[in-house]
């Protein structure tokens, strides 16, 4: 078993590496077929057997054996530096005579090959008197001593694990042992002639060295022999070479590696004990059997096997951790209805394609039920939103949350992450307008009567009231149509999808010059102004109103030539004292045709092409509530803008023939310019 620290170490091994370089990754299990894959220097040699040995029982030898070629061990392309995460694991063993040897060996990281200086005794082959302790050397290693030298290196036992830095007096050691799964500290001797592993995994990130060693058969240890913090910046170079030192003194020891496995892409190969070379043994000695080794090798394959199921089980959970992640902004803490980020996750199974309720021009709307409240919500997730900055866009969506009205869908909350912002709205289980009105399949269609369809647009216009007038703000929505007006149980309309809105103080003026809306529902004027404003609301509203009554849409591609726009297919109908044709034939038969003419004639006021001329929401109810009629004498100012120059459409000059209609309708907007009104209206 490894504990969850070491487990979360080892995962960071395995995600790190977001920047290109050549990685290295490589094992021995015996080196019969190593070749020219290491340097070897000194009194170093490959057994016969496969055995790296780097002494022998000779007295005052070194030896040195390197992966030939220089691994990377700064990440590059970073604006500071970081060491490479690596692992090694290793197989080593020392034997000695009349158990009186010495001195030891390291696992050296060194920028040369060579090590200039190096010598024997209590240097193990790794420095020398001349350069012991000098910064320049740029070397890391780990030794594993058995000779005790208190004068020169101030060591406190003669069979100690430690940490060098540029120098043979070691920063952090440790007595050879290793720790039980009941955390218990069992001592060994390093030059007991029995093999033992080794297990070195440092963590650029963290900057922490785990050093781990056991006799073999026994399995990796849970918890490391030393844990050391140390940051190795100062000792790597941009490229390292990897391999081993060792020596002897006035007593000798051969000390053998027998496998060998390094990685600096994450964790090291484990090792395969049944593939090993026969161990050495000095004569005398019991030897270690094959089916002893395959018994050693199946149990470490199914440790391995464990662990890496282990490993797999954290790094499944840390990478959802990951993913649902999210940077908070101080910012962010000071407006309300915040939603956390999981939670819409869960809410809909992880943005779905299947609970996808419908998609428009800012981004999809999934259905999602909050894992909390378990209240069913249609949640928008708009991507990359670069028209103005994020801050005050989510300052904007948090002030529209404080809105309250039953023709309004409720903004529930909303959720930044990255550049995704996510509004919450409550869910309207009938769905929209558009959905209804035009859904042919005859088994799951709803046919709107007459009285259902009057008290929707009531309804949609008392939500528009409130944002133009009723609210703290004035609120232009810019993006009226029956796509957006949703449907209660009891078919009450509320109108939603606040994405285009933007708050404005009662009585300032819009700024923008980004043109945005739905074709058919665009008022005339914006595209010359590029301002949206509480008129073009209307006029959009009166687009809704005409698509209500007669069942089309507003453009209407397969309609004969004459009826392809129902703007003026309604106006031209209205001239020639056909009104009631354009009606639904749904509910033809069934509706009161003085109302229906009335609510069309509101429609066609509402979108006349001069902004000045057109009624306030305010008065717009009023007309369908019947508290104030239409005139008799209705004169519409209708302009067909190909007619007309851009110049010419700027200043409006016509009139309303023989009654001043923008005086008679609605006296606080003033008169317009005398001209000439095409169509005779």
């Amino acid at each position: 078993m490894i504990s969850q620290a070491a487990a979360l170490q080892f995962i960071l091994l395995l995600s790190y590496f977001p920047f290109h370089y050549s990685s290295e990754d490589f094992i021995f299990n015996g080196f019969k077929q190593a070749g020219n894959q290491l340097t070897l220097a000194g009194s170093t040699k490959m057994t016969t057997d496969g055995l790296l040995q780097l002494t022998d029982d000779t007295t005052g030898i070194l030896g040195h054996a390197f992966f030939s070629s220089p691994i990377p061990m700064i990440i590059p392309n970073k604006n500071v530096s970081e060491v490479i995460s690596f692992s090694t694991s290793f197989i080593l063993d020392i034997l000695t005579v009349n158990k009186a040897g010495g001195h030891g060996l390291t696992f050296a990281i060194a920028s040369s090959k060579q090590l200039p200086g190096a010598d024997v005794a209590d240097y193990l082959g790794l420095l020398g008197p001349s350069n012991n302790g000098n910064i320049s050397n740029h070397i890391f290693a780990v030794e594993f001593d058995h000779v005790k030298t208190t004068v020169l290196l101030n060591e406190t036992n003669a069979n100690h694990v430690g940490v060098d830095l540029n120098s043979v007096k070691s920063d952090a050691s440790q007595n050879a042992a290793y720790y039980t799964n009941q955390n218990s500290k069992v001592e060994f001797q390093l030059e007991s002639g029995q093999p033992i592993q080794a297990w070195i995994n440092y963590n650029g990130t963290n900057k922490m060295l785990d050093i781990t060693i056991a006799p073999i058969p026994i399995p990796k240890p849970s918890r490391a022999l030393i844990s050391y913090h140390v940051d190795l910046i100062p000792i790597f170079e941009k490229e390292m070479y990897v391999g081993f030192t060792s020596s002897t003194g006035k007593l000798a020891s051969s000390h053998y590696i027998i496998a060998w496995s390094f990685s600096n892409e994450g964790l090291a190969q484990a090792i395969d004990l049944s593939q090993l070379p026969k161990f050495p043994h000095p004569p005398g000695t019991i030897t270690v059997s094959r089916s002893e080794v395959i018994r050693i090798g199946l149990l470490s394959t199914v440790v391995t096997l464990t662990v890496l199921a282990i490993l797999f089980g954290v790094s499944l959970y840390l990478w959802q951790r990951a993913k649902l992640a999210e940077t908070i902004e101080d910012w962010e803490r000071e407006h309300p209805h915040r939603l956390p980020y999981k939670d819409l996750y869960r809410a809909t199974k992880g943005f779905k394609e299947t609970e996808i309720l419908g998609t428009g021009g800012f981004g999809h709307v999934y259905k999602g039920v909050l894992p909390k409240t378990k209240e069913m919500v249609a949640i928008k997730k708009i991507s990359n939103n670069a028209r103005q900055g994020m801050r005050e866009f989510v300052a904007e969506i948090s002030s529209l949350g404080r809105m309250k009205h039953r023709n309004l869908v409720e903004l529930r909350g909303w959720c930044k992450r990255n550049q995704d912002l996510l509004l919450v709205y409550e869910f309207m289980t009938n769905g929209s307008l558009d959905a209804l009105l035009f859904n042919r399949n005859k088994e799951t269609r709803i046919i709107l009567t007459w009285e259902q369809r009057l008290n929707i647009l009531k309804g949609v216009a008392s939500g528009l009231l409130y944002l133009h007038e009723e609210w703290e703000q004035q609120v232009v929505h810019r993006d009226i149509k029956s796509s957006n007006v949703l449907l209660g149980p009891d078919l009450n309309a509320k109108l939603g999808d606040f994405g285009l809105a933007r708050l404005y103080e009662h009585g300032t003026n819009p700024h923008t010059t980004h043109v945005v809306g739905t074709l058919g529902y665009m008022a005339p004027e914006l595209s010359y102004t590029g301002k949206a404003t509480t008129s073009s609301d209307v006029f959009a509203f009166g687009m809704l109103v005409l698509e209500v009554v007669c069942g089309r849409r507003p453009i209407e591609n397969d309609a004969p030539t004459d009826e392809l726009n129902l703007l003026e297919w309604v106006r031209d109908c209205e001239v020639q004292g056909h009104l009631m044709k354009v009606v639904d034939l749904c509910i033809a038969n069934e509706c009161d045709n003085q109302e229906v003419e009335m609510v069309l004639k509101l429609g066609l006021v509402c979108c006349q092409s001069i902004a000045e001329v057109r009624p306030s929401v305010r008065q717009v109810i009023q007309y369908l509530n019947g508290t104030e009629q239409l005139p008799d004498d209705l004169k519409l100012v209708y302009l067909n803008p190909g007619s007309m120059s851009f110049a010419a459409q700027k200043s409006f000059p016509w009139s309303y023939g023989s009654a001043d209609l923008s005086r008679q309708l609605f006296p606080s907007y003033g008169t317009v310019s005398v001209g000439s009104l095409q169509g005779g209206r």
